[in-house]
């Protein structure tokens, strides 16, 4: 199943689960990553706001690609700690209105924004995906911190301009705002020949053995701005 038969099976499912409440899913604790070796002194801090992609939805914990990134940091000797304020399920404007509160308690060095992917599920306005996710970057730099724009794609249920234009909302805001962009978070898993062996039974959701491949997609555009 390529990549295009991954996005028509997100739809279908789609309904079924936000009717149902799995894209809810368990909610992830905010706070820092698990293991971390950073001290308090540390002198960058990266806070991820995602959803169920970052929030190692169905995984055990410790084997998400924020978890994996942590590791990372920590094997190359890189002093930073990881907090992983990514909730399954949340949107962009959920993020929006978490974002505040976060960037005061931990005043990051660098902030992963990894959401839009469920305000397409439902169908939500492009424009308001747009405003939120410029208002995050925006909020983000003001306090100081460098920000990484991670971006999503989806299957043309809701039409291919759709489609192509929340594609496109990513890079847009990434180039209005000048901050670096990711393109697709699951570039190397959701377009495999075997891709639906690197999901878990409801083909939306990763299994672990991808989020590595996740982790390297974030790392290409996050290593430079370390």
């Amino acid at each position: 199943m390529r990549r295009r038969e991954w996005m028509l099976h997100c739809s279908a499912c789609a309904a079924t689960f936000v009717a149902a409440g799995v894209l809810a899913g368990p909610v992830s604790a905010q706070g820092r990553t698990e293991g971390h070796a950073a001290t308090a002194a540390a002198p960058r801090r990266i806070v991820v706001l995602g959803d169920s992609l970052s929030a190692e939805y169905g995984l055990a914990r410790g084997s998400g690609w924020v978890a994996l990134l942590d590791q990372r940091l920590k094997a190359q000797k890189l002093p930073a700690e990881v907090v992983n304020a990514s909730i399954s399920g949340d949107t962009t404007s959920g993020g929006r209105s978490r974002l505040p509160a976060l960037l005061k308690q931990h005043r990051p060095t660098h902030l992963i924004i990894e959401l839009g992917g469920n305000d397409a599920l439902r169908g939500l306005p492009l424009k308001m995906t747009r405003e939120n996710l410029k208002a995050m970057v925006q909020a983000g730099k003001e306090a100081g911190a460098k920000v990484l724009l991670v971006g999503m794609q989806i299957p043309p249920n809701m039409g291919a301009s759709y489609a192509r234009d929340f594609e496109g909302s990513f890079k847009t805001v990434a180039q209005e705002e000048k901050v670096p962009l990711q393109p697709f978070l699951l570039a190397g898993v959701a377009d495999r020949p075997d891709m639906a062996e690197w999901f878990q039974g409801d083909r939306i959701h990763p299994l672990a053995k991808a989020h590595p491949v996740m982790l390297d997609n974030v790392w290409k555009v996050l290593r430079p701005m370390l």
